[in-house]
């Protein structure tokens, strides 16, 4: 036996044990919930998330359909992937596009063209609409300080809202969806999952995700020290200069704010290489919604964003 065989062993365990949490969490929301929901970008997490659920309720089908708060401002790589996964697994999606909102004049374009902020009320909106009273999400802990002070059962008021002192102890993995009429919980199975974890556990299971996530050559330009693409929300600015560089993405939101990572990791094993030498947060590597102030994340998360 090598010294590496128990250190892949205990690597094993642990995503056995993530996985039996987060299957847990899906049956638990099954059995307490009414109208359940599954938020679905085509995004890693939130791939992750629907393949867990797929397991969690196999042979029957996935018992929730999946809700997208589209931005206009995607990738088309990840558009194509989440077309393809909802036809493969014969799911119901669900879009909120945030054009709609914004040419009825329920929202206004943000000067700087960023439209992630903008989702928050298309997602409320969309919840009430259908009376959706559990609400999953791909966030993680490890992701942002504010998602790491929040509970797996999360309880959000009428308005869609945290707030922080109404979050709930959390023991022996006993889960209090108690809510009043008009109230929502947002599910995080993936809570405990690290970047590495979802990555170890995507070779393990052979998870396809869409081919963003590995290197290929794309035209970027630099702002504020991220490589973002060319897209229909706008830039370079006349200042910025276009380059075609192999690249990355860690994660993927809105367009305007996403930004790539010089790569050459092409495949899941040299990804998960990447991930275990990186000191950075994928969303504080990569994200700029998260960079506009101290608390964005949990300014965004008060007022009802994922």
């Amino acid at each position: 036996m090598t010294t590496l065989e128990p250190a892949a062993d205990a690597a094993q365990d642990n995503l056995a044990a993530l996985e039996s949490e987060a299957i847990h969490i899906f049956r638990e929301v099954a059995g307490e919930f009414d109208r359940p929901v599954i938020l679905f970008s085509g995004g890693k997490d939130s791939t992750l998330l629907l393949h867990l659920a797929i397991k969690a309720f196999w042979p029957a089908p996935v018992p929730f359909p999946l809700l997208h708060v589209d931005t206009g401002h995607n990738f088309d790589e990840v558009i194509d992937f989440r077309d393809r996964v909802v036809e493969q697994h014969g799911l119901r999606l669900v879009v909120a596009k945030v054009q709609d909102w914004i040419d009825d004049g329920r929202l206004e374009e943000r000067a700087d063209g960023m439209r992630n902020p903008l989702q928050t009320t298309p997602l409320l909106d969309t919840i009430a609409e259908n009376k959706f009273d559990a609400v999953f999400g791909g966030g993680r802990r490890d992701e942002e300080r504010a998602r790491a002070k929040e509970r797996i059962f999360s309880l959000r008021n009428a308005f869609g809202q945290w707030e922080p002192r109404r979050q709930r102890p959390e023991l022996w993995n006993l889960y209090n969806g108690r809510h009043r009429p008009g109230e929502q919980v947002r599910v995080f199975p993936l809570s405990n999952w690290t970047e590495a974890d979802v990555w170890n556990y995507i070779a393990r299971e052979k998870v396809e995700m869409p081919s963003i996530y590995y290197a290929h050559r794309r035209e970027v330009y630099q702002r504020d020290g991220m490589w973002l693409a060319e897209g229909p929300w706008g830039g370079p600015r006349p200042d910025e200069v276009v380059r075609e560089l192999t690249v990355r993405y860690r994660t993927v939101g809105d367009g305007s704010c996403t930004g790539a990572i010089e790569s050459t990791a092409a495949t899941v094993d040299e990804v998960i290489a990447e991930v275990s030498a990186s000191r950075l947060t994928e969303r504080g590597a990569t994200r700029a919604d998260d960079r506009m102030s101290e608390a964005a994340m949990e300014d965004r998360k008060r007022e009802g964003y994922f």
